[in-house]
């Protein structure tokens, strides 16, 4: 990191002396010609705004602190704009004898009156007038007005006497803090100070109450648009929660109870924490530093910290790697655990600066009840008691008993009750009561299991707890996940806040709130015997991430010592850490593999061993998908995961010494013998297709699908040689494209071209082929936006479907190459990777290649497979963000697997080369300005 620079003084930056006199040079050289004077004044105030954002830039990228950055800022714009008023007055409007009416005062307001600047920001001005608008003030204020838009500034202005002023503010909170951070920067003073005596006399005084409750509720709806977690891993540095606005609403707070004093004075006050100060002083400066280092990095007024900028910053900010942890990685833990200490800080500051003033109502934010005395209910548990509807603490009850810690949060679950800000402060400041020996202390744990797996609301309680710092605390391996991002597009949350959801998804689907988006995960939880170990498992599995020996063998090991400590039995420990180190199997196996080949049921049947186990380990990975963002599960994922729960399911019933691969061959025989039986009822004209199809198609498909496909393939074979339809599946959030054809080499390749001309998405495909040698090929697709391909226009699907029955008769596919905009993307660096696996399949060679995901990367894919002279039997389609992993079961010519090493390593080359073209088209979008960082595989 940069050594700290020293403050440095404005003067050595910009001279104002210097800075008029140039511009009463640049006025008296071009006397009678106005126009070459204002382009002489604006091109002296450039060099001038240039050179101070510039010295600022520097000193910033050389150690200088955020907050310094943003007052030298500030300075500098203030010597520009006062420097212009001069001139205006001086040399273009000048009233040599001004009258009461031409008295004009220009301040500063909103953030700029508050005097930091981040190097692109707006700047808002307010001209005071004592009363009716003259044509001089008129004059000068539009001269100012243009001149500071042709210097580059986006200006938001008034023009408003005291009076106006006055009421305006009174009627809009949005005005009323903009003045309330007014600062004079030239013109009258005896205005700027009247304006500033009559707005603290009749519109902040005795107004406090319903100031702080406008302002909270103003935070809440901002929260609300910018994402409610301060955890989203693109922050907006202003506007997000745990950004700058949120520090920025307790100044406003602190500056409209203590008008007249500054913000230092009143942190000065005995109610503050010498240690929360620090704390809001270096957040203050962090989060400063960041935005001014996005202002210069993009050179306009960027607010949010996009993944395509965070390796920039975290060069810019001085963040190198350190062991297997990138820099990038690093600065955004360092940015997450800053926003978590404001959210803390907010609480506590605001409830400190409330208290002399106003009495807090129930729930938080929104209701205040000046002058009110609350009523004080002891609770059964001694030391804890209701207040206002909120749970309080004793003082002390923390140092008498550590435990406290926690049966605080129990007892507030409980209860349905918010805490009370004294009693988080109290909790947030005990925590290093927290010691091994508490650690170990069964009380300890049997609260902390109650609170996890028994609890009302165990998502919002363990929240409190982490944002408090006691969930870290007191089980460390939770703590050391923490604020950690994972430098890729596929999870849109850190780390802890992605567990605390997922322990959220447990309890919803345990309470049975979410039926329709998981039927077998809520089917199968009241059959779950060991519920505790479910929710430890999710609560510890990614504690391994970042670990030595990888994810999983990692987070086993800190689970087995996060659960010895708690004190469990032996079987549960080892229950736990098996779902930890295999929580992503499930997954892998159905989205990465072929669940109709009994080997891969077999070898998931091996891993898993035992009904409860299936059922743990199903209800886990849901929850684990679902909470790694907005629209990451769907419908189809929830399908393959429901076929490879039931596969497996029936090799269990087979009993524990049967032959897995042998007793899922019977349930497919079974099962496929039954929906024959049940076609040749419903529809004998079909009954030959259902001859012809293999077992394992008919527990892919339903009664009515299988009807479908027959009369598909009946239409292709008797009328032009192949048939599509293509529906919307909104159960699977996808639009369902159905092809029938006579097989034949390329077919695969051909269509998946087709679709990828017609500028949709392949999310997943199944391939089977008749005894009869016809094909059927089922294709699933979204749009760019991960909607369904063509749910908005109905003109869409059935051009798709056409286009599908002709590429695969043979006829010509358009291979136009979409170019696609990487734009945030461009900023992950992707390792192509390309593994070709001989004993996941009996009959197939599965080839599994990974890299940056792109239109048309499952085209190319197939076509250098099939110029291998390969055929592809089945694919499967998966992605995690920026990267895609394609899955392809292929055999060579004579049907058999890829056993030659020449021929193997010959295949993954081409794979290689064609996944290195996205990488390479990558590097091409991309900003030359902007440092790359490599994309994490943790998952």
């Amino acid at each position: 990191m940069p050594t700290r620079l020293k403050p440095t003084r404005l003067e050595y930056v910009v001279d104002g002396v210097k800075l008029r006199s140039q511009l009463s040079a640049a006025a008296l050289e071009n006397l009678g010609d106005e126009a070459a004077q204002r382009k002489a004044a604006l091109d002296v105030l450039k060099a001038a705004l240039f050179r101070g954002r510039m010295i600022a830039k520097e000193r910033l990228e050389n150690g200088a602190g955020g907050i310094e950055t943003a007052r030298l800022i500030s300075g500098v714009t203030d010597e520009v704009v006062g420097a212009l008023y001069d001139f205006t007055t001086v040399h273009v409007f000048r009233a040599r004898n001004p009258t009461e009416g031409e008295r004009l005062a220009l301040m500063a307001v909103g953030g700029y009156g508050r005097g930091t600047l981040a190097p692109y920001s707006d700047i808002d001005l307010l001209f005071v007038r004592p009363y009716k608008q003259t044509a001089h003030a008129e004059s000068v204020i539009e001269y100012m007005l243009y001149a500071l838009w042709d210097l580059g500034f986006k200006v938001g202005h008034a023009s408003r006497t005291i009076e106006e002023c006055v009421k305006l503010a009174r009627e809009d909170f949005t005005i009323r803090t903009s003045i309330l951070e007014a600062r004079r920067l030239t013109g009258d003073e005896k205005l700027a100070e009247e304006l500033v005596k009559r707005f603290r006399g009749e519109v902040v005084k005795g107004t406090g109450a319903e100031f702080v409750a406008a302002k909270l509720k103003e935070r809440d709806e901002r929260h609300a648009r910018a994402g409610a977690s301060r955890y989203m891993v693109e922050p907006n540095v202003k506007e997000g929660k745990g950004g700058l606005r949120d520090l920025n609403t307790l100044f406003w707070i602190a500056q409209y109870l203590h008008p007249g004093e500054s913000l230092e004075r009143v942190m000065q006050l005995e109610m503050f924490d010498r240690r929360e100060v620090r704390a809001f002083i270096l957040a203050f400066d962090f989060l400063w530093a960041v935005r001014c280092h996005l202002h210069f990095a993009t050179g306009r007024p960027e607010e949010r910290l996009s993944f395509d900028l965070q390796p920039e910053i975290a060069r810019r900010m001085g963040y190198g790697d350190r062991g297997d942890a990138p820099a990038v990685e690093r600065f955004m833990r360092r940015y997450f655990l800053i926003a978590k200490d404001v959210g803390a800080l907010t609480r506590v500051f605001a409830a400190k600066l409330e208290a002399e003033r106003v009495k807090l109502a129930p729930k938080g934010i929104s209701r205040f009840l000046p002058g009110r005395k609350v009523k004080r209910k002891p609770l059964a548990e001694p030391g804890f008691h209701e207040i206002g509807g909120r749970l309080d603490v004793d003082p002390d009850i923390f140092q008498a008993d550590p435990v406290n810690l926690l049966r605080l949060f129990r007892i507030a679950d409980e209860r349905n009750l918010d805490l009370h800000p004294d009693a988080f402060t109290a909790a947030s400041r005990s925590i290093n009561l927290v010691t091994s020996a508490v650690r170990r202390d069964r009380h300890a744990a049997k609260v902390f299991l109650d609170i996890l797996a028994r609890g009302r609301d165990p998502r919002t309680t363990l929240t409190l707890m982490n944002e408090a710092g006691v969930l870290g605390r007191y089980l460390p391996e939770f703590g050391r996940i923490v604020a950690q991002m994972q430098f890729n597009m596929y999870h849109s949350y850190t780390v802890d806040e992605h567990t605390l959801r997922a322990v959220g998804v447990i309890a919803d689907i345990g309470a049975g709130r979410l039926p329709d988006d998981h039927p077998l995960a809520t089917g199968i939880m009241p059959l779950i015997a060991d519920r505790e170990a479910l929710y430890l498992a999710m609560l510890l599995h990614d504690t391994g991430k970042g670990g030595a020996g990888g994810q999983e063998v990692a987070g086993a090991r800190a689970a087995r010592q996060a659960c010895e400590r708690l004190g469990l039995e032996r079987s549960k420990i080892e229950l736990v850490a098996w779902l930890v180190e295999h929580h992503l199997v499930m997954s892998d196996f159905a989205q990465k593999r072929d669940v109709s080949d009994p080997r891969t049921v077999a070898d998931f049947a091996r891993i898993v061993q035992s009904p409860e186990r299936l059922r743990l380990l199903l209800v886990l990975t849901v929850a684990d998908i679902r909470a790694v963002g907005p629209g990451v599960w769907n419908g189809w994922k929830g399908q393959l995961m429901r076929e490879l729960y039931n596969a497996t399911e029936a090799v269990f019933r087979g009993g524990r010494g049967s032959d897995a691969a042998a007793a899922l061959r019977r349930y497919q025989e079974n099962a496929a013998y039954d929906a024959r039986v049940r076609l040749a009822k419903s529809e004998p004209a079909a009954e030959p297709w259902g001859d012809a199809m293999e077992d394992a198609y008919f527990t892919a498909f339903t009664d009515e699908e299988v009807l479908t496909h027959a009369r598909l393939a009946r239409a292709a074979s008797e009328g032009p040689g192949s048939a599509a339809e293509a529906h919307v599946r909104r159960d699977l959030n996808a639009s369902e494209v159905i092809v029938a054809a006579a097989d034949r080499p390329r077919l695969f390749v051909d269509l998946a071209e087709a679709i990828t001309g017609a500028g949709a998405n392949v999310m997943g495909a199944r391939v089977f082929t008749s005894r009869a040698g016809q094909a059927l090929d089922v294709f699933y697709v979204q749009d760019v936006t991960g909607a369904p391909f063509g749910a908005n226009d109905e003109r869409v699907l059935p051009r798709l479907a056409n286009a599908l029955a002709c590429a695969a008769r043979g006829e010509p596919v358009t291979r136009e190459r979409r170019r696609q905009d990487l734009g945030r993307a461009a900023a992950f660096a992707i390792t192509p990777a390309v593994m070709l696996d001989n004993e996941a399949s009996e009959t197939s060679t599965v080839v599994e290649a990974s890299g940056r995901d792109r239109p048309g990367l499952l085209a190319g894919l197939a076509r250098t497979l099939s110029d291998a002279g390969l055929l592809i039997t089945s694919a499967h389609i998966d992605g995690y963000g920026e990267r895609a992993v394609d899955c392809f079961y292929v055999v060579d010519a004579k049907g058999q697997k890829i056993t030659e090493a020449r021929k193997g390593n010959a295949l993954k080359t081409a794979l290689l080369a064609t996944l290195n073209d996205s990488e390479a088209e990558s590097t091409s979008a991309r900003r030359a300005n902007l440092q790359r960082a490599r994309a994490s595989v943790a998952r």
